[in-house]
C-alpha cells in the first residue's frame, strides 16, 4: 500500500498563491501516476490535476487550468501543485491520490491510494 502524506495547505487572501506537495512512500512512486482533488464543505470531491509517469502529461479542471501547475520530482517521490491567482471558491480539503498506472486519469475511481488531505481557505 501506497501511503501519501500532504502539506502546504492554510489560509491566504484571494489572488495569492499555495503550493501544495505531497509525499509518497515506496520505490515505485516513479511509475505511479498521480492526481489531485479537492473537497468542499457540502459538495462532491472533484477532480483538480493528474500527471502522468514521467510528468509529460497533465490534465486540469476547466476551473483551474491557466492558474493550477502539477509537477513531480521521481528522485523524491513528490507531486506538487502550484496554485496561483487562488479564488475564495478554491477554498477546499485537497487530497493527493495515486494511480498504480502510469497515464494520467481524470476519474476518482482510477485512483487506488489517497492521502488525508490539507486544507485550504482563500478569503476574499
Amino acid at each position: 500500500q501506497v501511503q501519501l502524506v500532504e502539506s502546504g495547505g492554510g489560509l491566504v487572501q484571494g489572488g495569492g498563491s499555495l503550493r501544495l506537495s505531497c509525499v509518497a512512500s515506496g520505490r515505485t512512486f516513479s511509475i505511479f501516476a498521480m492526481a489531485w482533488f479537492r473537497q468542499a464543505p457540502g459538495k462532491e470531491r472533484e477532480f483538480v490535476a493528474t500527471i502522468n509517469w514521467s510528468g509529460e502529461s497533465t490534465f486540469f479542471a476547466d476551473s483551474v487550468k491557466g492558474r493550477f501547475t502539477i509537477s513531480r520530482d521521481n528522485a523524491k517521490n513528490t507531486v506538487y501543485l502550484q496554485m496561483n491567482s487562488l479564488k475564495p471558491e478554491d477554498s477546499a480539503v485537497y487530497y493527493c491520490a495515486a494511480r498504480r498506472l502510469g497515464s494520467a486519469s481524470t476519474r476518482y475511481e482510477a485512483y487506488s491510494d489517497w492521502g488525508q488531505g490539507t486544507q485550504v481557505t482563500v478569503s476574499s
